[in-house]
């Protein structure tokens, strides 16, 4: 899923749509007024949503939006969330769209920083749970969702082997497990990334590097994202089953065990796959209104609606990820073949703004051939 959710992803499903521009509701109404945003705008019907490839929405949800405000949503989707980011990036002031889905904690000193945002605070913010509302005094992002990257086991190969699936970052470098873990580059990927800071909060600043090492020569295999991870390497997913993936451990989401649930036919009794939750590192995706968005009313209006009651009960089942609406019920598939993660790893946001680079190109140095 930042990745998300991760993502990502995220974050971060296995349905996540293909790459490229995509009206996902209804025609608009006639009317040019603004709608719940308050500004009058361009005078488009059509607003802009520019995600990372993990963005998915119900067509009835994105319908009731256009409905009600008059805007018809496209989302423009970009790869993964730090591939999206760094093309916002380049097009600073001059956006491919009006509001930007998928920026995470992990990336969002580096959003910030470059201006990309113009504040807005969005309707029903005080519904969202405070500890996701990281830029609660300037209200540059709204805080969408969370969710948790954690290394994911393919069940069978492992009751196969009669070897006990590791359940901690310790585990993952013990021979046992030699060759069998893969992940995502920590560059490019915002569940690599997650991963990665993972380890400097359980290892340290002065650990995390001997920790990279002893995957390093554990066979750890890294990949450019989380499509390639999960789908084409990963042999607990039911993509990795087709492409014939050969390795039974991969960097996903606490969230990714009920996606080969809803999708698999029959619908099995137990997931295929399993969570290490010691494993885990909390991510929390966001969304702003891009600075130079040619429709900021409807930018606005499209803020307060990501985090309505409506959208965030649709997103469990779409994205695979957590409300941070407090009134906002998960579904019941969600909840029992989603792993619960108590205490998962985290980074001050400050402290990721200031390391983030240094750690990136540490980790490349060691484990990117």
């Amino acid at each position: 899923m930042t990745t998300t959710r991760r993502t990502r992803q995220l974050a971060a499903s296995a349905v996540a749509a293909a790459l490229g521009v995509t009206a996902l509701a209804g025609c608009g109404s006639s009317d040019d007024s603004a709608g719940s945003g308050g500004t009058k705008g361009s005078g488009s019907k059509t607003v802009t949503l520019v995600s990372h490839d993990s963005f998915n929405a119900s067509k009835d949800v994105l319908k009731e939006f256009t409905e009600e405000t008059g805007y018809t949503v496209k989302v423009l989707k970009s790869g993964d969330a730090g591939v999206a980011l760094n093309q916002e990036i380049l097009t600073k002031g001059s956006p491919r769209g009006d509001v930007f889905f998928g920026v995470d904690n992990t990336l969002l000193s580096r959003a910030l920083d470059s201006g990309l945002f113009t504040p807005y605070r969005a309707k029903g913010i005080d519904r969202v749970a405070a500890d996701t509302r990281l830029d609660a005094d300037k209200h540059r992002v709204t805080p969408v969702d969370t969710g948790d990257i954690c290394v994911n086991y393919d069940k069978k190969y492992f009751a196969d082997k009669k070897l006990a699936p590791p359940q901690s970052f310790d585990d993952l470098a013990k021979p046992a497990y030699k060759d069998l873990l893969v992940t995502e580059n920590a560059g490019t990927s915002s569940p690599g990334l997650g991963f990665l800071l993972g380890t400097v909060a359980t290892y340290g600043e002065n650990g995390y590097q001997d920790y990279w090492k002893k995957l390093e020569r554990n066979g750890v295999k890294v990949v450019d994202g989380w499509e390639q991870a999960y789908n084409e390497e990963f042999s607990g997913s039911a993509g990795g089953k087709k492409a014939k993936a050969d390795r039974p451990l991969v960097v996903s989401y606490a969230s990714s065990p009920p996606v080969e649930v809803l999708y698999a036919k029959p619908q099995p009794a137990q997931a295929p796959t399993g969570v290490a939750t010691g494993t885990c590192f909390r991510q929390i995706e966001f969304a702003g209104l891009l600075n130079g968005a040619k429709n900021e009313a409807g930018g606005k209006a499209l803020l307060d609606f990501l985090i309505s009651k409506k959208f965030q009960e649709d997103m469990p089942l779409n994205m695979f990820v957590n409300p941070v609406v407090k009134d906002a019920a998960l579904p019941e598939l969600f909840t029992k073949f989603g792993a619960t993660v108590d205490g998962p790893a985290t980074v001050a946001p400050e402290k990721i703004a200031k390391n983030r680079e240094q750690w990136v190109q540490s980790w490349s140095s060691l484990v990117v051939k």
